[in-house]
Parts: structure tokens; C-alpha cells; sequence
């Protein structure tokens, strides 16, 4: 059987251990958790490592990102994360905590059992600690041209369209491209420069649904090839870990009907 491993320099160590001084863990009237936080920078050479903080829950929010900004302020001013809204909002503060991918700001911290394990976004290159570089996910949502299209002549005021079509964007349309789907996806960690992925196949279902859009047949030609779109096998990863609750794969299924539909 092979045996596969990391590369020395990719595997993970033991970092520093941050406690808390004398008599806080007593004084604790919420008690006291350990947060373990992935920590990597490209200005040293040295191997990514877990650093450990003690935290006084008494100290912070209910929020893991709460937590992380409590860490940043008070114990270690190095510690790099994205964070924006802190209402589930932007997406910005995606990255791995207790094994899923979710927005740190909704995540409750008394919903983790034990220690709180933080890592970055996963399968995607690392720009500094938390924070995942999203360059190639960016140039695939451009690709797929996320914008109203239509070759008619522009009405004298908006594009109007009944409720029901309305609806059927409802869905794609909240999606907030944190990446929580894309990189929970087994098929994008293998394909992750050919196949689009969920989120960008969700934003680009959300283009194909709008009744007001004109370029049906060029959107399903660039989306009909062996990569782009089929490579995805409906492991429902995606699903599972949507911070919104959204379903990028029933849009991918819907994608390919359509795709099967215009052949009849």
C-alpha cells in the first residue's frame, strides 16, 4: 500500500502556548477555552505551526471571530485573518473551524466540544495565517462573465420580471462567495484549475435563471466541456457546508438538464 505524506516543510508543528496569567483561569465566571490557531508566514522559513491561546471567555464574544479579534488585540498582534461585516454578510472571515468550513462570525463558540482547531480555507495556497489566496477563484467567478448580458435594445427604465422569475434567482442570488463550498469540494481539490467549482457554477446558474438575461446558448456553450461543469460527481460537500444555507448542487444538476434539454 503507498504510503503518501506531506513535505517536510508542509507539515505541521507545534507552536507556542499563550497562557493566561496567575488566578484568571479561577476567576472565570465563563470559563476558560484554548483556541489552537494555524500559523504560517512566507517573510520566515520556518514550518506552518498550531499556536495556542488561552482564552478567558469572559474576555470575548460568543463568536469564534470574536475570539480571534480578542487574540489579535490583547495577545499576539501577528495574527492575520480576514474579517469584514461580522454578520454573515460578506463572507469575508471564511476558514476552517473544528474540522468545517464556516464564517467565523456565526459560529458560536460553545458549539465546539474541547479545543477551538482554526485553519485557513482549505486546498487553496495560503497568503499569511488565516488567510487563503482566492486569485484563482476570482479570475473562474470573471470567467463565467457574473453580469446581465442581452442583445435587445435597453428600456427606458428597469428590467422589470414577474415574482416567480424573481424566485428562481432568489437562491444563486445570496450567495456570498465565501468559498466555504469550493473548497470543500474533493472534485476541485483535484481539478481546482479546470472544473469551476460550486460557488462559480452557483453564480453562474444564477445568470442562465435570470428571465431578463439574453445569452442562454453562450453562457451553456462555455459551461458545456468535460471540466468546466462535469466534473463535478455530487458528493454534496458543498451543500453541507454552506454558511447560507444555499444549494450549489441542485444549481449544477439544474445546469447540466439545461445543458441536456436545448440537444431535444
Amino acid at each position: 500500500m503507498a504510503e503518501l505524506v506531506l513535505d517536510r516543510k508542509s507539515q505541521v508543528k507545534q507552536g507556542k502556548l499563550h497562557v493566561l496569567p496567575d488566578g484568571a483561569r479561577a476567576a472565570s465566571k465563563k470559563g476558560v477555552k484554548n483556541f489552537q490557531v494555524y500559523r504560517w508566514s512566507p517573510d520566515d522559513d520556518q514550518n506552518p505551526h498550531l499556536d495556542t491561546y488561552e482564552i478567558n471567555l469572559d474576555d470575548c464574544g460568543p463568536m469564534v471571530l470574536d475570539a480571534l479579534i480578542h487574540i489579535k488585540n490583547d495577545k499576539d498582534q501577528t495574527l492575520t485573518f480576514r474579517r469584514s461585516c461580522r454578520e454573515g454578510i460578506c463572507g469575508s472571515c471564511a476558514m476552517n473551524i473544528d474540522g468545517v468550513n464556516t464564517l467565523a462570525c456565526i459560529k458560536a463558540i460553545d458549539d465546539v466540544h474541547g479545543d477551538v482547531k482554526i485553519y485557513p480555507l482549505p486546498h487553496m495556497p495560503v497568503v499569511k495565517d488565516l488567510v487563503p489566496d482566492l486569485k484563482m477563484a476570482y479570475a473562474q467567478l470573471e470567467s463565467i462573465e457574473p453580469w446581465l448580458k442581452t442583445d435587445s435594445a435597453a428600456p427606458t427604465r428597469e428590467r422589470l420580471q414577474s415574482h416567480e422569475d424573481q424566485q428562481k434567482i432568489d437562491m444563486p442570488s445570496a450567495c456570498i462567495l465565501c468559498f466555504c463550498c469550493q473548497t470543500s469540494c474533493p472534485s476541485y481539490w483535484w481539478n481546482s484549475e479546470k472544473y469551476l467549482g460550486p460557488a462559480i457554477l452557483l453564480q453562474a446558474y444564477r445568470w442562465l435563471a435570470d428571465s431578463r438575461d439574453e445569452a442562454t446558448g453562450e453562457r451553456l456553450d462555455y459551461l458545456e466541456d468535460p471540466f468546466k461543469l462535469y466534473r463535478c460527481h455530487t458528493i454534496m460537500n458543498c451543500t453541507k457546508t454552506c454558511p447560507k444555507n444555499l444549494n450549489p448542487a441542485w444549481a449544477i444538476g439544474e445546469i447540466k438538464k439545461m445543458i441536456v434539454a436545448r440537444k431535444h
